[in-house]
């Protein structure tokens, strides 16, 4: 799924999130296996960034700098990607007939029937995702619509920081992309593979969440609200009189009262796991499954201890903390313990730098 044009020359994944810029390289060793070639987290000033829209590409920009250059990176080409919430998806069907350049003809002159703003203000673009079920003669095809300021504003972003936008992703479908590196962490059965489980990757960033589960290969759901370790960090503050740089530097690296786990941090945990299982039972009532084989943990939350073992004892689902490097080989510039401890929060930036060898 792509927003921008299609060509795809060696691009850098570029996860702007909320508090943060992730930047990802990867490239192939020998043996035709994923390579880390570099990588940079680089904190965001404060409000640059808000529930993952960006209000000021200017401080944008200027921490993709910092990103590009502590990566040490040399590639100009970068994908980004757009939260589900600023984008509208619908499959649709088409004659199969059709050739491309007569499919977007077709799906240009029938966008408006399926999309509520006027297509000057848009962008719009569309991946066929094979026959239909059913039908030889159609094809169901995946339309994709956001508007134009959301495209813009990244695009603004990316060209300060020094870098050309390539690739413009949906957040649901970069981590489409990267699940499939962490499904080599299931425990299997005897004879069985990986490949048919059914796969829910729960990202859990500083202020949004969001469930993509995964069969096959292929987003079948995906939803997003409003929760993450904000509200961790502001519990900190509340309780302990810090500011909220204060109690989110604590809250990292340690140095809090001895009751902070057992009546703070724990309490979360419980909190996170209620929300994991909430988000299950929306996917559940909303189509033919009831159940997932594989939880994987995203985002900064998926580094509070302890967080798998407990999702995984109270709802009865295998759960892991998502690592998509976990059989990859790193360039010497990468450093591994770093690379392993951010790995959960990379998955969106991974999926985009993915897109190099689609």
């Amino acid at each position: 799924m792509f927003l921008l044009n299609r060509k795809k020359p060696v691009i850098l994944g570029l996860d702007i999130s909320s508090t943060s810029v992730k930047l990802l390289e990867l490239g192939m060793d020998g043996d035709n296996n994923y390579k880390v070639e570099s990588m940079a987290i680089e904190p965001l000033p404060d409000n640059a960034v808000a529930e993952k829209n960006i209000q000021d590409a200017e401080a944008v920009g200027e921490t993709i700098q910092k990103a590009v250059k502590r990566s040490g990176t040399r590639v100009k080409d970068a994908a980004v990607a757009v939260a589900g919430s600023a984008v509208i998806t619908k499959v649709i069907t088409m004659p199969a007939s059709l050739g491309d350049s007569d499919l977007e003809a077709q799906i240009e002159m029938e966008a408006d029937q399926y999309i509520p703003y006027p297509l000057e203000e848009i962008n719009l673009d569309f991946e066929v995702m094979g026959p239909t079920e059913g039908n030889p003669d159609t094809v169901d095809v995946l339309l994709a619509a956001s508007r134009s300021e959301n495209i813009e504003m990244r695009s603004e972003a990316l060209e300060i920081g020094g870098l050309k936008p390539k690739i413009m992703d949906v957040e649901a479908y970069t981590i489409e992309n990267s699940a499939a590196l962490i499904a080599s962490q299931m425990e299997l059965e005897e004879g069985e593979s990986a490949e048919d489980k059914i796969i829910a990757v729960v990202d859990i960033g500083a202020t949004m969440t969001s469930l993509n589960v995964i069969e096959n290969g292929r987003l079948i759901y995906t939803r997003e609200q409003s929760f993450g370790g904000k509200q961790l960090t502001e519990e900190i503050m509340r309780r302990y009189g810090l500011s909220y740089e204060e109690a989110g530097r604590l809250k990292k690296v340690g140095g809090l009262p001895d009751n902070y786990i057992p009546e703070v941090l724990e309490p979360f945990k419980e909190t996170i796991s209620q929300q994991v299982s909430r988000f299950l039972q929306f996917f559940y009532t909303a189509g033919q499954h009831n159940n997932v084989d594989l939880i994987g943990l995203a985002g900064g939350c998926a580094a509070i201890p302890g967080i798998d073992e407990l999702i995984e004892t109270q709802l009865d689902t295998q759960t892991v903390i998502a690592n998509p490097f976990a059989n990859m080989s790193l360039s010497s510039s990468v450093n591994p313990q770093s690379l392993s401890n951010d790995a959960p929060s990379l998955m969106i930036a991974c999926g985009l730098a993915m897109r190099s060898f689609d």
